[in-house]
């Protein structure tokens, strides 16, 4: 049964037509439920809440404006509203704490705002392709009941002076108008160091603007961004996030249930294990999800009702080849850029 503090705040999200926050309260009252042993109506609740939130771009409210954004926004923002839950990941223990205390704080940010005090929103994800920085958007999307916008920066970015400072400013816009989580991938596009030999002088002032926007942003939304080159963003940026999430590759350990997860029924029996830890050592999660697709399509395609050890080897091992073939092709690209400068 929700709280009488959920069930005030379900009230005034109604009142002040906050659909966000209506949204976030609602998932929490089915969070609740599932962990008292009220699986059904958990699972009824959630239903109930991703149906509403794909039925109300048509049905009016505060969703309308953005999530069909029109003329210059419908360029700039991609919207979509994810089912992921943080339970669909495999995180190393500090990284699992890290996101946690983000959505407890987010949950409980009016309570927050109460007392003076702003819950984490401002998050800068760093780590290897591949590691769940961008699967971390959409759960935290997914967990809060919120839509994901992802900030497309081939339409942020021009090469005419002032104008992608303009279109910045409409994503911030859109940001306070509509809480949310507004997702920046590959970041260091806007976010490079002032002063590198490849600056221009367009970048400099999109990252200017960034800076202050960020600074002065006091929305409800969360800000994410995520880079796979932490190590060229301009320093002035770390303080202006609230978090910073480091991703790494996973050990041999979180492989091995990220594989038995991924295959569900499909696994071997018995699982190999060992085999499995030393053919996966060196994949990110994204790789490991790919082989392990391939390996249960080989499994389907062949009327086979488990996937085989040596069929699962050979998916991990192919992909092994390949993810060292562009690793090779990106120094080799990287060594000829360095020796014509």
């Amino acid at each position: 049964m929700a709280s009488a503090d959920q069930l005030k705040a379900l009230v005034k999200s109604h009142i002040n037509r906050d659909d966000g926050q209506f949204y976030s309260v609602a998932m929490q009252v089915a969070a609740h439920e599932a962990k008292v042993g009220h699986g059904k109506l958990a699972e009824e609740l959630r239903d109930m809440i991703d149906a509403a939130k794909a039925l109300a771009p048509a049905g009016g409210g505060k969703l309308v404006p953005i999530a069909r954004p029109r003329g210059e926004l419908a360029n700039l923002l991609h919207v979509s509203h994810p089912k992921n839950r943080i339970a669909d990941m495999v995180l190393d223990n500090q990284v699992q704490a890290q996101l946690e205390r983000i959505m407890q704080e987010q949950r409980l940010f009016a309570r927050l705002r109460e007392h003076g005090l702003s819950p984490r929103r401002k998050l800068l994800l760093v780590g290897p392709p591949g590691t769940g920085k961008t699967m971390t958007a959409s759960v935290l999307a997914g967990e809060l009941g919120i839509p994901l916008f992802l900030v497309r920066l081939d339409a942020l970015i021009t090469k005419f002076m002032g104008e992608t400072a303009a279109k910045l400013r409409q994503v911030f816009d859109a940001i306070a108008d509509l809480r949310g989580v507004y997702f920046f991938d590959e970041f260091d596009a806007i976010g490079s160091q002032r002063g590198l030999a490849n600056d221009v002088g367009e970048i400099r002032r999109i990252l200017n603007s960034f800076l202050q926007m960020i600074e002065q942003d006091q929305s409800n939304s969360l800000i994410i961004a995520a880079t796979n080159h932490p190590e060229i963003l301009d320093y002035a940026l770390f303080r202006r996030f609230d978090d910073v999430i480091e991703y790494h590759l996973p050990t041999p350990a979180q492989a091995s249930e990220l594989i038995r997860a991924r295959m569900g029924g499909f696994a071997p029996k018995p699982f190999p294990a060992k085999a499995i830890m030393g053919e996966a050592d060196g994949l990110s999660y994204a790789e490991i999800r790919r082989a392990v697709d391939e390996a249960i399509k080989y499994a389907v395609m062949h009327d086979e009702a488990k996937v085989s050890s040596s069929s699962l080897g050979r998916a991990l091992a192919e992909r092994r080849r390949l993810s060292e073939k562009l690793k090779h092709n990106k120094q080799t690209s990287k060594n000829v850029g360095s020796a014509g400068t």
